[in-house]
C-alpha cells in the first residue's frame, strides 16, 4: 500500500485509511509520493512510546543517504528543534523556556480576544463570510506576531510567505523560494531592530539570550538558532491553528447538539479544546525520525536510518486509548491525546495553542449564535496534503 496510491483517500478519508493500517499492519512500511520508503507507526501506543524514545532522532545526519529528510531548508531556518536532538535540542529549549513562559503566553490572552473581536467586528454585518481567510487564518497570525513583538504594518507580509510555503503554487515554482528568502532577510532586519530598540516581547528576550552567553560562554543561542527558532514559532504555530480552527468550527457546524451546549455551557470551551484536538488535530504525522539502530516498534524491527512517521491522527483515534474516537465527547479526559507531541519533542507552543483556540471559539459563538454551513459538506476543499489536515475554506452565514 503506497502513500501515493492512496493520496486522494488520505485527503477525503484520512481516518478510514488509518483505521484499516491500525487493525491489520500498525507499523507499515510503504513508499511515499517521492517514491522513498517510509515507516508509518499508527497505534497510540506504539506513537507515544516512540515520541518519546532517544533512539529515534530527528537529525536527518542520521538517516539512510538518499532517505527522505522533509522539508529542505536554508541553514538560516534549518537550525531549528525539529531537526535536533539532545544536547542542542536540550540546550535551546533550556533557554527558551526561560523566556516562552505560560505566564508571558497568559498576558496575550486580553490582546488575543482583542484581535478576535476586531476581526469579527469586520465581519458582522455581511451576513456571510468565508471563516478560513477572514478569521480563522488571520487571528493566529497576529497572536504570533503580537507576542514575537512583530509590528502590525509587517504581519500580512508573514502571512503571504507562510502561505506561499504551506500551499506552494506549481504555476509560480519560485514563489516559495522567494519567500524563504524574504521571510529571512525580514527577520533579521526585526532582530538588529530589536536589539537597538529593545521592547517587552518575546523577541527582545530571545536576543537576550542569544547575546548573553552563560559563565562557560556555551549556553547561547547562535545567529542562525535565534533566527530558525523565529521561523519555527511563526510557521508552525500559524499553520496548526489556522487548520485546527476551522476543523473545529465544522465539527461544531456538523452538530448541532455540541454547537448548543458549548453556547449555553462557555466554560466548557476550555476543556473541549483537547478534544477538539484529538478528533482532528491539525498534524497528522509527526515530523520524521531515524532510528539510530535498528529498532523495534510493536512487533517489527526498523533498520536504522530509515525513515519512521508517527501517525498521531491514527493515535488520536486509536479506540483502545478513546472509545468511540470519531465521536466528539465534550465531557471526555482527552489529556493524553498526541496531537501536541509527546514527551522531549511536545510543543513549545502548545499552551499558546490551546489559548488561541479557547478564544477563537468562545468568540464566535458568543457573537453568532446561527452559525451555519453556507455550502453542502461534500463541496469543502481540504489541504492537499498527506502531512497535514485542514480546510482550504469553509463558507459559512450567520
Amino acid at each position: 500500500m503506497a502513500l501515493d496510491d492512496l493520496t486522494h483517500e488520505f485527503l477525503t478519508r484520512p481516518y478510514a485509511v488509518y483505521d484499516r493500517l491500525r487493525e491489520s499492519t500498525p507499523v507499515h512500511r510503504t513508499v511515499g509520493p517521492d517514491g522513498l520508503p517510509v515507516w508509518i507507526v499508527t497505534r497510540y501506543d506504539d506513537v507515544r512510546e516512540a515520541l518519546a524514545n532517544p533512539q529515534l532522532s530527528l537529525d536527518k545526519r542520521n538517516g539512510t543517504p538518499g532517505g527522505y529528510r522533509g522539508f529542505r531548508l536554508p541553514p538560516a531556518l534549518d537550525a531549528n528543534l525539529l531537526n535536533m536532538d539532545a544536547p542542542d535540542h536540550t540546550r535551546i529549549r533550556r533557554l527558551v523556556t526561560k523566556t516562552f513562559t505560560a505566564r508571558r503566553i497568559e498576558q496575550l490572552r486580553e490582546p488575543i480576544r482583542h484581535i478576535a473581536d476586531e476581526l469579527l467586528d469586520g465581519i458582522a454585518t455581511d451576513g456571510q463570510t468565508e471563516l478560513i481567510a477572514s478569521y480563522a487564518a488571520p487571528l493566529p497570525i497576529n497572536a504570533i506576531c503580537e507576542l514575537l513583538g512583530v509590528p502590525r504594518e509587517a504581519r500580512r507580509d508573514f502571512r503571504v510567505w507562510t502561505d506561499a510555503l504551506l500551499l506552494p503554487d506549481p504555476a509560480r515554482p519560485d514563489a516559495a523560494r522567494n519567500a524563504v528568502g524574504q521571510l529571512i532577510a525580514y527577520v533579521r532586519d526585526l532582530l538588529e531592530h530589536k536589539r537597538r530598540e529593545p521592547a517587552d516581547d518575546l523577541l527582545s528576550a530571545l536576543i537576550a539570550v542569544r547575546d548573553e552567553p552563560g559563565p562557560d560562554g556555551t549556553d547561547r543561542l547562535s545567529e542562525d538558532e535565534l533566527t530558525s527558532l523565529v521561523f519555527l514559532i511563526l510557521f508552525v504555530g500559524y499553520e496548526n491553528t489556522v487548520h485546527v480552527i476551522g476543523t473545529s468550527v465544522l465539527a461544531l457546524l456538523r452538530d448541532p447538539r455540541l454547537f448548543a451546549e458549548l453556547r449555553q455551557n462557555p466554560v466548557k470551551v476550555t476543556a473541549a479544546v483537547d478534544e477538539f484536538m484529538r478528533y482532528e488535530g491539525s498534524a497528522l504525522l509527526a515530523i520524521r525520525r531515524f532510528p539510530i539502530v535498528d529498532l523495534t516498534i510493536g512487533e517489527v524491527t526498523v533498520p536504522a536510518g530509515e525513515t519512521v512517521m508517527l501517525c498521531l491522527a491514527a493515535a488520536n483515534r486509536d479506540p483502545s486509548r478513546f472509545p468511540e474516537p470519531d465521536r466528539i465527547d465534550l465531557d471526555r479526559d482527552a489529556q493524553g491525546h498526541v496531537a501536541l507531541g509527546h514527551g522531549l519533542h511536545h510543543c513549545l507552543g502548545a499552551h499558546l495553542a490551546r489559548l488561541e483556540l479557547e478564544i477563537a471559539l468562545t468568540a464566535l459563538l458568543e457573537r453568532f449564535p446561527l452559525l451555519a454551513l453556507n455550502t453542502d459538506e461534500g463541496s469543502l476543499r481540504w489541504r492537499p496534503s498527506i502531512r497535514s489536515r485542514g480546510l482550504l475554506a469553509l463558507p459559512v452565514r450567520y
